[in-house]
């Protein structure tokens, strides 16, 4: 595994990440693993009651390397930052890249989706986008991973027997084939090997201005 994740180094521009029931616990385990010299940008969606605002970023600005902030409508995708998505906001990518915020239809009762997020991301980034889908209770981003594939990104599904809820996981698997299948440990592992040689330009997480 560690060979094939160090050539990731070179071709990984953006990690979307998705997770539900669980979600908080298991990202807790893989921000902190993002390595500070990373270059690559992080979009988020975790599902949250759509009526609160969300603690997310300041949870994990404490908690990893990179700097940490909730996305906003027509921000441009900066590199070594993670990115959240807002409560009742769908966040897709846009040319630029930029960043955009939707109040379309809810997609598999989600808003933000999964699904959404990862079929914009696949066509922005395509070979250059890693793709993470987290414990869960429903089928959303299943379809999301399916299309990093098609356009081929890397791709990734927490192992089911270490999910807490391991719906999504199971959905996603029998959706598409998948590059890895790793119980978190294991992907906080590969992403500790996407350090770049150009540090970031920041070391600390911080709040987003």
């Amino acid at each position: 595994m560690r060979r094939v994740a160090e050539g990731l180094q070179y071709r990984i521009d953006a990690i979307v990440i998705g997770a539900s029931a669980g979600g908080v616990d298991a990202l807790s385990v893989l921000l902190p693993a993002l390595p500070a010299s990373l270059r690559a940008s992080v979009f988020i969606v975790l599902h949250l009651p759509r009526e609160r605002p969300s603690l997310l970023p300041e949870i994990f600005a404490r908690k990893c390397a990179l700097r940490v902030k909730e996305a906003e409508d027509k921000e441009l995708a900066a590199p070594g930052t993670v990115y959240f998505a807002p409560p009742d906001y769908h966040l897709l990518l846009d040319k630029g890249p930029q960043l955009a915020l939707s109040i379309d239809e809810l997609v598999h009762f989600s808003r933000p989706s999964i699904d959404v997020l990862f079929e914009s991301a696949a066509d922005i980034y395509a070979e250059r986008l890693m793709g993470i889908i987290l414990t869960g209770a429903n089928e959303d981003g299943a379809a999301g991973l399916a299309s990093v594939h098609r356009r081929g990104g890397v791709t990734i599904v927490q192992e089911p027997d270490s999910a807490q809820v391991p719906l999504m996981v199971l959905s996603a698997l029998q959706r598409t084939p998948v590059d890895f299948v790793l119980p978190l440990e294991q992907i906080a592992e590969l992403l500790r090997t996407l350090a770049s040689a150009e540090p970031a330009e920041s070391a600390l997480c911080q709040r987003g201005k």
